[in-house]
């Protein structure tokens, strides 16, 4: 060997920022509304102060750190004083409902858990039924620490670290051992945990920084509004250290409003979030005739979005979209959408709708899609089958599982997909979402897509629902704009215009809100549970 054999750690991004990022500022919303600031080099003794705390207090390598948390700076603090330690950190989702919260920290085995004030209620209710949490500490100082009723080992954070060394030894880990634990969201059956690696995540984050994914660099500026407890927050806490760009982070008020005003008064260049997130920023926008001076680029995920918001962000408000995809078990971005010197002179229209696909491979990731038995579809853009990665940061196994997730080498997704001559790769639905109509494939995303498309739409949702003669129907709920008005008829004559006849939806249904989980994602369970007979009942 004649190359150093260093292991890949992430107490190394963390000195790494401190040390050649030392002024780049971290600017956190409190979960009480104040803002606060201070640097990377500010930050880094006050991660290592956790470090010490955790281990005076007789926890050790392997155990396990929860947090119930919004985007803030302790939380920050705390995803590299937890992991740098070898200790795990478990991002937990407050939006899970509380049996699944209870079940994860139990199958995790909690030692200690981090929350916000804002979740104090949500302690209180699940606190006794888990046992193996030993300390429940809030991100806040003693002044913004709730008492919590009949449940009594409760610290401020504040008061934890307090008095605590500014400086830690961090010890010579495994790139390969557990550094942060992320359970799925669990639509179906329990939730299931993905264990990241340092490894993986330091991979995955300086990754980010290419200049087709994320382009971080020191004159970047991001605020990523996808929580840190939704994938780390697609990695992006640690990708900034990677790149010494300035952190914006949102806190609990992630409304229109407040975003923009965040934006605005930090210079923020580039965003990472959720569609659901972007149509109420934009709704801010256009009722207050508002603009942006510096945002100029934001990366979204989580499920599609639509072609029409895409053209929107690009033409109305000078931000370029970039479309990823991932998921729980690939730590974090495994493919990224954009536009290639030649795709700049295409007409905007067809821009848009390269932006709109899933797009071409992270380095270090690979795809391919697969029939029903198992072959290798070709790369044609057209024959579509489940969604297969493998790659540097692609889950092996689920957390406390003896049995293999993959089916020969690779992790099948889930995921109806094509892959096209170029690589990109577009997800037509999920497997579970996909409807089967008289033998052929109709796509939900793609339907819904082209409904949002219309001016009068905010937000859509198509699931298949049960039909006598042809199996399954689309079936299309619709929420409209605020104080718009539109006819079913109206909806059917646009989609009739813009896709196969056959796949234009049975009935629309108008609906004031639809169910949003915990990923930002529509419950589609939800609806079908609530729907999916319509069609059977009216035959």
């Amino acid at each position: 060997m004649s190359m150093m054999n260093r292991p890949l750690l992430i107490s190394d991004l963390l000195e790494h920022g401190a040390a050649q990022h030392a002024s780049t500022e971290v600017v956190s919303r409190e979960t009480h509304g104040d803002l606060h600031r201070y640097t990377y080099a500010d930050m880094a003794p006050r991660a290592r102060q956790l470090a010490n705390a955790l281990v005076a207090r007789g926890l050790k390598k392997g155990d396990v750190i929860g947090s119930i948390a919004w985007n803030n700076h302790r939380h920050l603090e705390s995803y590299f004083g937890v992991s740098g330690t070898g200790m795990v950190m478990h991002t937990c989702n407050p939006r899970l409902h509380p049996s699944q919260l209870i079940y994860i920290l139990n199958h995790a085995e909690d030692k200690v858990v981090l929350f916000d004030a804002t979740f104090a209620p949500l302690v209180k209710g699940i606190a006794a039924h888990c046992p193996h949490v030993q300390l429940w500490v809030c991100l806040a100082d003693g002044a913004h620490t709730p008492a919590i009723e009949g449940v009594s080992n409760v610290v401020a954070y504040e008061d934890l670290i307090a008095g605590q060394p500014t400086t830690f030894q961090w010890p010579e880990l495994s790139e390969n051992d557990g550094a942060a634990l992320c359970y799925t969201s669990g639509t179906t059956g329990n939730p299931k945990g993905v264990l990241y690696s340092h490894r993986a995540i330091v991979l995955n984050a300086v990754s980010g920084c290419a200049p087709d994914v994320l382009g971080l660099s020191t004159r970047s500026v991001i605020l990523p509004v996808v929580p840190m407890f939704h994938i780390n927050a697609w990695c992006i806490p640690y990708a900034a250290l990677v790149a010494g760009s300035k952190l914006v982070l949102p806190g609990p008020q992630l409304d229109g409003a407040n975003l923009y005003n965040l934006m605005e008064t930090e210079k923020v260049t580039i965003s990472a979030g959720v569609p659901t997130i972007w149509l109420g920023l934009v709704q801010h926008l256009e009722q207050n005739n508002l603009q942006f001076s510096t945002m100029r680029c934001t990366a979204v995920g989580g499920t599609a979005m639509p072609k029409a918001l895409i053209a929107k962000f690009g033409e109305k408000f000078n931000v370029e979209v970039r479309h990823g995809w991932g998921m729980t078990e690939t730590t974090a971005v495994a493919t990224m959408s954009n536009l290639s010197a030649a795709d700049l002179d295409k007409p905007a229209d067809e821009r848009y709708a390269i932006i709109a696909k899933q797009g071409k491979t992270v380095a270090g990731i690979e795809i391919k899609c697969v029939d029903e038995n198992g072959n290798t579809l070709p790369r044609d853009g057209v024959s579509q089958g489940e969604l297969m990665v493998r790659g540097q940061w692609i889950v092996e196994r689920y957390y406390k599982s003896d049995k293999s997730a993959l089916v020969n080498g690779w992790f099948p997704t889930g995921d109806i997909a094509t892959i096209d001559a170029s690589g990109t790769m577009v997800i037509r639905d999920r497997t579970k979402d996909v409807i089967k109509s008289g033998g052929e494939w109709i796509s939900s995303i793609d339907l819904e897509n082209v409904a949002v498309g219309h001016p009068a739409v905010a937000m859509a949702a198509v699931i298949g629902v049960k039909h006598p003669k042809w199996d399954e129907r689309p079936l299309l709920l619709i929420v409209t704009k605020p104080e718009q008005k539109l006819e079913k008829q109206e909806v059917l004559d646009f989609l009739s215009e813009r896709v196969a006849k056959w796949w234009v939806p049975d009935d629309v249904i108008f609906v004031d809100t639809l169910p949003v989980g915990g990923t930002g994602k529509v419950q589609k369970n939800e609806l079908r549970a609530t729907y999916g007979s319509v069609f059977e009942a009216s035959a």
